[in-house]
């Protein structure tokens, strides 16, 4: 039976469980939510998730927001081997690391840089972009010498990073001045199964935000 999965494509954490549940044989049961309409505040959704927030899943009577708690459920639940969330304690760590990295660093500095431009219409603020290239550097360096994340084959931490890191792309941050994340995200697009229709064409919905939304600086 399908998982319901409450989501909205521009969301790059939406868009991480999305390829994560394809990469795992999860079948989805897609539940639109326009969070411009505050749909995810109507009674039914809060008695779902006080919490309000997208992706949340639907699993029989089971219910979880948080995307990267959702990926490691859906990965330990349904996973047929440990290969994308291995079990040994200290690879293990290692893909939690970059979970958590993604979910404070990464994707916490790019929302602490973009939110303000795309919704506030602010000019962009230096520092909080010197912050989110600091993350990069971050990023390019776990990525050395290795071909995904956490090693040399693919784990639920890629989804999350990918997501964030083509968010930023479609934006038109330089990822080029990285030259391992842009291979890693390079392998990743030729890579993955349906990236285009996961990834790609929520984050060409974020773009026309931007485009709507940006103020010129």
């Amino acid at each position: 039976m399908p998982i319901d999965l409450y989501y909205m494509p521009l969301s790059a954490p939406c868009r991480s469980v999305m390829m994560a549940a394809s990469a795992l044989g999860v079948e989805l049961n897609l539940k639109f939510l326009d969070l411009f309409k505050a749909e995810q505040m109507t009674p039914d959704f809060l008695k779902l998730n006080p919490q309000h927030s997208l992706p949340t899943i639907v699993d029989n009577d089971f219910v979880l927001g948080e995307s990267r708690a959702i990926i490691c459920y859906l990965a330990d639940q349904y996973g047929k081997d440990d290969c994308l969330y291995p079990k040994d304690p200290k690879k293990r760590a290692v893909v939690n690391h970059r979970l958590y990295f993604d979910a404070t660093t990464l994707y916490q500095r790019f929302l602490d840089y973009y939110v303000p431009i795309l919704y506030l219409g602010k000019e962009g603020d230096p520092a909080k972009l010197k912050r989110f290239e600091d993350a990069f550097v971050m990023l390019e360096k776990y990525l050395e010498g290795q071909t995904w994340a956490a090693g040399d084959h693919i784990t639920i931490a890629d989804f999350p990073l990918i997501a964030t890191v083509s968010s930023a792309e479609i934006f038109g941050f330089d990822i080029t001045r990285y030259p391992n994340v842009s291979r890693w995200l390079a392998n990743a697009k030729k890579s993955i199964p349906k990236y285009e229709e996961l990834n790609h064409a929520g984050c060409l919905e974020y773009k026309k935000v931007m485009d709507a939304k940006m103020v010129v600086f």
